[in-house]
């Protein structure tokens, strides 16, 4: 499943209920899902706030599903992630302005099984969500 929308926070639910609309074919747990929501809006919102700044872009929402695991990426192409480390850190934010909470890459590391990160200065940033489902039986 492959998803394009503008960099506009409103769009942040409708990629949330897209994916877990999609995902729930596994037939996942109400906290399964819930979990899978929760990273998508903290990734999806990150690529707005901080991939973006403000500027209109494009956020690329795709997934799959391989046995009883979702695959989701979260794509921008605006100005990427300066020190991921950093960034990676619960409570740092380089939008304090804005009070948010640094929190978003702690939140999907804590609710997905896998987290990795690509970035690259003014080409943009990719992240790649893992989770496996435990009440499919096959």
């Amino acid at each position: 499943m492959k998803l394009e929308f503008m960099s506009k926070s409103q769009n942040e639910a409708f990629a949330r209920v897209v994916v877990a609309s999609f995902a729930s074919q596994l037939d996942p747990t109400i906290e399964e899902l819930a979990d899978v929501k929760t990273a998508v809006s903290e990734a999806v919102t990150n690529a707005i706030i901080h991939g973006y700044e403000g500027k209109e872009g494009t956020v690329i929402v795709e997934c799959s599903i391989s046995d009883n695991e979702i695959e989701i990426i979260i794509e921008d192409k605006g100005k990427g992630i300066e020190d991921v480390e950093m960034a990676r850190q619960p409570l740092y934010t380089s939008k304090p302005e804005l009070e948010r909470s640094g929190m978003g890459f702690t939140v999907m590391e804590t609710f997905m099984d896998t987290v990795e990160i690509e970035t690259k200065k003014d080409v943009g940033t990719k992240i790649r969500m893992l989770k496996k489902f435990g009440s499919v039986d096959d």
